[in-house]
């Protein structure tokens, strides 16, 4: 299958279309342990469809180099306006809630059960 990855001057190399930076957020569920991950890939891409159809893809590849991953089927793309850079946002989820910003907190993002990467280099 022909790659649709971009050219030297950031167009696509089949359609000649340009392309622009997304960032691509996958959700993923490993069997051993039993364990939810939510994966923020980068993508060089013409729109935001094909953009989701190469996080797809990635994401299936994923999947196999990891066996008893699953791909939970959802993906959600950013469209980042500037190059990546320093600085730069690379994904933005807004989510309306009633709930006060302690309890927000706790229920979507600070449960107690996540594992976050850390720099190894401690000094």
């Amino acid at each position: 299958m022909p790659s649709s990855s971009p050219n030297t001057d950031g167009r696509n190399a089949m359609s000649g279309k340009q392309q622009r930076w997304f960032s691509a957020r996958g959700v993923f569920h490993h069997q051993e342990p039993d364990t939810y991950e939510e994966r923020v890939t980068l993508w060089l891409a013409v729109d935001a469809d094909e953009a989701i159809a190469e996080a797809e893809r990635d994401a299936a590849q994923y999947c196999e180099d990891l066996p008893g991953t699953e791909y939970l089927g959802l993906m959600q793309v950013y469209d980042i306006r500037d190059e990546p850079g320093h600085g730069i946002e690379v994904f933005s989820l807004m989510r309306d809630s009633a709930l006060p910003p302690e309890r927000y907190l706790d229920t979507y993002f600070d449960t107690g059960t996540e594992r976050q990467s850390r720099d190894p280099v401690q000094t």
